[in-house]
């Protein structure tokens, strides 16, 4: 039995149908094959995934994650607070995927490396003094961050990157480990060729900053290039390491494009009204259900949209007469998975309609 919150209940081997709803549940047979695509595609190869964490907030599905194979043993963390609760739990390579300048969070970074392998992001000569501030005497791994096409965190030129890396050489309790960056495709849907066009392009910019500090004299150990849409773009450069990859573990709508990986999380929801032949009214509000890149997607009831979203529930509108009736389930698609895990506690594992078991979400509401 476990507890999902609000007094609710429920019991390994229930029905799906009989969960009280809104819920958000994860269908294991698709999360498992999501996970095997990638160890299969990297068997044999040099290349890692390192799971971001930040997309499931679950320590288990990072276990089932680790345990598919072709991962770095480790994770990878928005929030200094994320890192905390995965080591929490034994993970022992952390990577913060952000820069850190407050001195709190710096004093717990100290303390994370006490414990774990720790690396963290900079892109700026203040934030490598700001890090030497800290007063233990354990040492911290330090990445470059380069920015590709995003315009926010990252160095902008390779003379900026060169620089940093020698800063962090020179720096007393830090390691200099290797560089970073983070990439989205600029057109969706992507084609293949698109992809490795464009996912390409952004590679080869981190290989030629990692190629220049090399050429400083500077020995490069961690190339952390790529993401979920990256991860076969990736394979093809032997000089990556790894990549920073979470969307394909649970999968949302923007990402239809992989047709290899299947969509695992779902918000399940039932119509509490019908205004009309054509409307059905479900109880699934904003609050349960992340929404910044569009609305939720129906799965499985064919020329029914959704047509609003709001603190009452989510309207839904059919071409024809509406199939569902009042009372019906229905299971929604998310178009932003992280924002929409970090609105629960515990997702519910499912398998075949039978409640198999339940994750906790323990790196939840991680923003600090």
């Amino acid at each position: 039995m476990a507890n999902l919150g609000s007094g609710r209940f429920l019991v390994i081997g229930d029905p799906v149908e009989t969960l009280e709803t809104p819920v958000l549940v994860v269908e294991l047979d698709s999360l498992e094959h999501n996970l095997a695509v990638i160890a299969d595609h990297y068997h044999g190869k040099s290349i890692r995934v390192r799971p971001h964490g930040k997309n499931h907030k679950s320590p288990r599905i990072l276990q089932m994650q680790i345990a598919a194979g072709a991962t770095v043993s480790g994770v990878c963390a928005a929030k200094v607070s994320e890192a905390e609760v995965f080591a929490e739990v034994g993970v022992d390579n952390l990577l913060i995927a952000n820069q850190v300048v407050d001195a709190h969070k710096i004093a717990r970074l100290g303390r994370l490396a006490e414990r774990a392998d720790t690396m963290v992001a900079v892109d700026a000569l203040e934030q490598v003094d700001l890090l030497a501030t800290r007063t233990n005497n354990a040492t911290l791994g330090v990445v470059v961050e380069i920015d590709t096409m995003m315009g926010r965190g990252g160095v902008r030129t390779v003379e900026s990157a060169v620089a940093l890396a020698r800063r962090i050489v020179w720096t007393p309790g830090l390691e200099f480990r290797g560089v970073m960056s983070h990439q989205v495709p600029t057109r969706r849907p992507p084609t293949r060729r698109q992809r490795f066009a464009e996912g390409g392009r952004y590679i080869g910019r981190v290989l030629e900053v990692k190629r220049a500090i090399e050429a400083a004299g500077i020995p490069v150990g961690l190339v952390s290039t790529g993401e979920s849409w990256t991860y076969d773009v990736a394979a093809t450069h032997p000089e990556v390491t790894e990549i920073e990859a979470g969307t394909y573990a649970l999968m949302e709508v923007p990402y239809a494009y992989m047709s290899e990986f299947r969509f695992a999380a779902k918000m399940m929801g039932r119509v509490v009204e019908k205004p009309d032949r054509r409307t059905a009214v479900g109880d699934v509000p904003i609050d349960a259900i992340g929404a910044p890149n569009g609305l939720p997607t129906v799965d499985g009831v064919p020329g029914v949209v959704v047509t609003g979203l709001d603190h009452h529930g989510v309207t839904l509108t059919s071409e024809g007469d509406m199939p569902l009736a009042l009372g019906d389930s229905f299971f929604l698609l998310t178009h932003q998975q992280d924002i929409t895990v970090n609105r629960w506690d515990r997702l519910v594992g499912i398998r075949n309609g039978v409640v198999e078991t339940v994750f906790e979400a323990l790196a939840r509401g991680c923003v600090h």
